[in-house]
């Protein structure tokens, strides 16, 4: 058993009535007085819970209600938070209820989706909210049967004591349980107890999604409000004037509305607006330097042979291990701009109401969206309110707040609430995208075929920091150098799905198969090496876990049966991101003369695994995302503005293209780490270094379709 010791009194959770003798249970995630049990109404509970940051609630039926705080946008953050709720307080889950909470950051520690940050972060603290709530509705039960209360157990929402026969369910004990003053220490339960956590669950979603009830922003409606769209200017460059009469003149067209670098048109419904939009005449001028692809290959060509980089890790004497190696390899990767396509383009509601705004919508950043509302009215953050909505996918560009600021902008001119739509068009021209970066990798190998030299130099627009300097193979070399240069481009770019580590996996992972060729070395056990070296004799600052890596590559060489029927063409990848561990291998079968991909296998240590269900389609998903994205998807510009502006250009994954999907997960004994995000990364590496196998073409660039190595391969994708 483990025992979590509160450090003060403002550290736990508070219990209220609601009416009707339910029970009101809010956690707190940070801190706040709670000290005694208080009884409230439902309407005082929704008015007065500013001091929690995490709550449920128990009805005299029994049912238990779970707010669940952070953003819903296929994580399935939404079942698997709860679950964990509800596995400590021993519910009945067949009774669980679970509702999105609005923003409160006064309740809520960590109230956003992003970094693949919201179990590890959230894990113990609830944990100890379904654990409390237990306590006291124990307690209770014990008070009124005059037992131990050591003696009652708790199973499926029903309270027993097995010496007098007595038993109850949870709404039974609630009036009770209100006037039980919390503990100064909860038990959590032992893992191997789990009854809850650990079993595949639904999405407590899915009824509502597969029958098309209005959960996400899209589906928001209400009476009187208006819609717009809006014309954005494109990268690097500015409004220098707006002819709108005809688009006035477009009936259902009630106002054009000029803001900062923008154009709106606003009307009762979205499809004048479509049209009205197209009859705007604005001409623009350039403001700073207007971009396209060609500029960025130029640039890139230059900062790689001759920016001025900053140094972001140095290991041991990288000039003298070059200059004395036997062999050195070296490789330039490249990847584009990519656009976030999230199904559901951006959309956001806002009411700008004298000193108050209400938003309403979907957001990775709730808090962001209201903070921004404030700084563009003038008026105190507490005086903007946030609904959530669920989001239709978001990878990173509901991060930003830019929707939100037009809507804001807009209910202001027009003084009237309004719905913000964007179209597909403007979801991929005036979006903010995955940075387009360029590696150049080296690597020094002495006569036995040991790496003892690497270096990396990463080129990125808008990328900030294009490494990851910590990451493996850091610490398994004894002389290397990562460098790093950032490009301000005027591309907006923004955090995309696994940030950096997106591309960077893959080009690593190829070039580590690059240069286990050149040392003469099965790709697998090369990677074991340089592990085992970090492992015994580390150099520097290890920023991953090198027995977890360790774990994932042998039981992914195990589960894909690595090198063992040579009719089977393999690759292998294996990258660290978000604290979690994926390796991959892809197999390629030789048919008819051509390569065929059957199958992927994925292996991923993300610590303890909280919902099955919802796991492997996060695996999954990243995957198919990590491929898809790999093998097809660019973005190009001309003169700033992007070239491919819908899914008939933009070329996406589809279904059929989906090989065999195999997965496994390792139970390394850690707390949940992240899991959104990490199956992403090795994918592209583990694919290109099994066409390599087949076919001997290296692809050191994306999209793979696009790249002369892979004009004639005629990959074709099927299942096993």
């Amino acid at each position: 058993m483990k025992t979590v010791k509160r450090e003060s009194r403002r550290d736990f959770l508070k219990a209220a009535g609601l009416t009707a003798g339910g029970l009101f249970i809010g956690f707190n995630w940070s801190s706040c007085d709670s000290p005694k049990v208080e009884v409230l109404s439902t309407e005082q509970v929704l008015a007065n819970a500013k001091n929690f940051n995490a709550y449920l609630s128990i009805a005299p039926s029994g049912d238990v209600v779970i707010y669940s705080p952070n953003p819903e946008l296929g994580q399935n953050i939404k079942t698997s938070f709860p679950m964990v709720v509800a596995e400590e307080l021993d519910a009945d889950w067949s009774k669980v209820r679970v509702l999105q909470a609005n923003l409160d950051t006064e309740k809520y520690d960590r109230q956003l989706t992003g970094g693949s940050g919201a179990m590890p972060h959230s894990w113990e603290r609830l944990r100890k909210a379904g654990a409390t709530a237990k306590y006291v509705l124990v307690a209770a039960a014990a008070k009124a049967w005059n037992v131990p209360a050591e003696e009652i157990s708790v199973e499926n929402g029903i309270i027993s004591h097995e010496g007098s026969g007595k038993s109850g369910h949870f709404g039974e004990f609630v009036g009770e349980a209100a006037q039980m003053e919390t503990p100064e220490e909860v038990t959590l339960k032992d893992k191997k107890d789990f009854k809850i956590i650990g079993t595949p669950v639904k999405n407590v979603d899915a009824r509502e999604i597969y029958t098309g009830k209005p959960l996400f922003g899209l589906d928001f409606y209400r009476e009187g409000m208006k819609n717009a769209m809006v014309q954005r200017a494109p990268f690097g460059m500015k409004i220098k004037s707006v002819e709108d009469g005809a688009a006035r003149a477009v009936a259902g067209v009630t106002d054009v509305v000029r803001f900062n670098n923008s154009v709106a048109v606003v009307g009762d419904s979205t499809w004048p607006l479509l049209k009205a939009k197209k009859l705007l005449r604005v001409e623009y001028e350039p403001d700073g330097t207007v971009e396209s692809t060609a500029d960025h290959d130029r640039i890139f060509q230059d900062l790689i042979a001759n920016g001025k980089a900053e140094v972001r890790r140095e290991d041991g004497n990288v000039k003298s291990a070059f200059a004395n190696a036997a062999k050195v390899v070296s490789a330039e990767y490249q990847c584009p701009f990519l656009a976030h396509s999230p199904m559901e383009p951006e959309n956001f509601f806002a009411h700008v109401q004298g000193d108050r705004c209400e938003l309403i919508g979907p957001t990775q950043t709730p808090d962001r969206a209201r903070q921004t509302a404030a700084q563009i009215l003038g008026i105190p953050a507490e005086n903007v309110t946030v609904e959530i909505t669920r989001l239709g996918g978001g990878f990173g560009r509901r991060l930003r707040a830019d929707f939100v600021e037009e809507a804001v902008h807009i209910s202001k001119a027009i003084n009237a609430p309004v719905k913000l739509t964007w179209s597909r068009e403007d979801e991929l021209t005036g979006g903010a995208y995955r940075p387009a970066v360029r590696y150049r990798f080296e690597a020094a190998l002495d006569e036995g075929g040991t790496m003892i030299g690497y270096k990396l130099r990463g080129v990125g627009m808008n990328a900030g920091n294009s490494t990851r300097e910590n990451n493996f193979p850091s610490g398994a070399v004894d002389n290397l150098l990562i460098e790093n240069i950032n490009y301000d481009s005027s591309i907006t770019t923004n955090a995309w799905r696994a940030p950096i580590t997106n591309f960077l996996a893959y080009a690593e992972q190829s070039f580590l198969d690059e240069v286990a060729l050149e040392a003469g070395k099965d790709p697998v056990a090369f990677r074991l090496e340089l592990l085992d070296r970090a492992k015994n004799n580390p150099v520097g600052r290890l920023g991953y876990d090198v027995d977890r890596m360790i774990g994932v590559v042998k039981t992914a060489a195990e589960k894909s049966n690595w090198g063992k029927n040579p009719s089977v063409k393999q690759g292998f990848s294996v990258y660290f991101s978000h604290r979690s561990y994926v390796a991959q291998v892809a197999d390629i079968e030789m048919e008819g003369g051509s390569p065929v991909l059957k199958k992927i296998t994925a292996v991923t240590d993300c610590g303890m695994v909280v919902n099955p269900t919802g796991a492997n389609h996060q695996v999954r998903g990243g995957i198919v995302d990590g491929m898809g994205h790999a093998m097809y998807t660019n973005l190009t510009f001309e003169n700033g503005v992007p070239k491919q502006r819908n899914y008939d250009l933009y070329r996406l994954i589809r279904m059929k293209e989906v090989p065999e999907i195999e997965t496994h997960f390792v139970d390394s004994g850690y707390d949940p780490t992240g899991l959104g995000e990490p199956a992403l990364p090795p994918t592209g590496g583990a694919i290109a270094n099994a066409i390599f196998a087949a076919t001997g073409r290296r692809l050191r660039s994306q999209p793979f379709i696009e790249q002369k190595e892979f004009s004639d391969v005629k990959l074709e994708i099927r299942r096993s």
